[in-house]
């Protein structure tokens, strides 16, 4: 499935890249999200062309929400019920693909039957014609939104993609995954080529303020976004950002809002992150030679 808004710059490179995989997709949903540029027109050019790729226009209110593009999903997945599939997942309109990406994650699904949610890493090119390079916060435990496959037993246990005031929809359905026994894994040898450049924003307040407003509403541990923030906070010239996200963190807090996930989805995540600390701690804690039977000696 693909939620597409005003993607005329990108949808026909994604397209191609679709259509030059070594396993195709059996059914593709295209779904234009209040369109206003030639997005609809692309992907109904290629929509004649092609039986697998469908296309969908929905019109709403203008203006931009975090949960317009998983609703547009969820009216994309009315064009799937008559499908029969092993494998559902989201793929972004501005992104392109090396030609085995599918081949390669349908491979690693058959090689471990426990794998839930699967993706590649994320590359970015720093500025217009510049070199691609993988993104800072890819992650092998994290699955980026931009092309991630999900298991149709996965999918459907955990209800699809969850329509949240801050976004985050992709962090949410790996949790839910790990919450029921499932394993989530990002590849970092596949690559996913971002071809928006997100680096430039001029709403980057906004942005991180928003970022630690959707931590404090998935219920991450205090410690942890702290920990989180401050290790970017000497990094110039990320440090604002890392301030920013902290105080968007903070202030919901003040303001008692209520979290958006039930309290058994916060007790997981911060028995996750919790862990994640320990383990760092651990390793980076220094170990101080000990005196035993008059020689130098380690504890274990």
């Amino acid at each position: 499935m693909t939620a597409a808004h005003n993607e005329e710059s990108f949808m026909e490179g994604t397209i191609e890249s679709v259509l030059a995989q070594t396993v195709r997709p059996k059914r593709w949903v295209i779904v234009s999200d209040n369109s206003s540029d030639r997005t609809d027109e692309i992907v109904e050019k290629y929509a004649r062309q092609h039986d697998f790729i469908r296309f969908l226009r929905i019109t709403r209110a203008p203006g931009h929400s975090f949960g317009a593009k998983v609703l547009a999903l969820h009216q994309g997945c009315k064009l799937l019920e008559d499908a029969d599939y092993e494998f559902i997942g989201n793929l972004d309109a501005d992104i392109s693909l090396e030609s085995s990406y599918f081949e390669h994650l349908i491979e690693r699904f058959r090689q471990f039957p426990r794998l839930g949610l699967v993706g590649g890493f994320v590359y970015e090119a720093a500025d217009a014609g510049g070199e691609y390079r993988s993104r800072s916060v890819n992650d092998v435990r994290n699955v980026a939104h931009a092309a991630q496959l999900v298991r149709r037993e996965c999918y459907d246990a955990i209800g699809g993609y969850a329509i949240l005031k801050y976004g985050g929809e992709d962090w949410c359905a790996q949790i839910k995954a790990r919450m029921m026994g499932w394993e989530v894994e990002s590849f970092p040898e596949l690559k996913i080529f971002h071809h928006r450049h997100t680096g430039g924003s001029s709403h980057w307040f906004r942005n991180a303020f928003r970022l630690g407003k959707l931590d404090y509403s998935f219920g991450s541990d205090p410690i942890f976004e702290l920990m989180k923030c401050l290790r970017r906070v000497g990094e110039s010239p990320y440090f604002l950002v890392a301030l920013a996200r902290l105080a968007g963190f903070i202030w919901p807090s003040i303001c008692r809002e209520p979290r958006e996930v039930p309290d058994e989805f916060v007790s997981f995540l911060r028995h996750e992150q919790r862990e994640r600390l320990s383990s760092v701690w651990k390793r980076t804690r220094p170990v101080t030679p000990v005196q035993v039977s008059g020689q130098n000696s380690l504890p274990e």
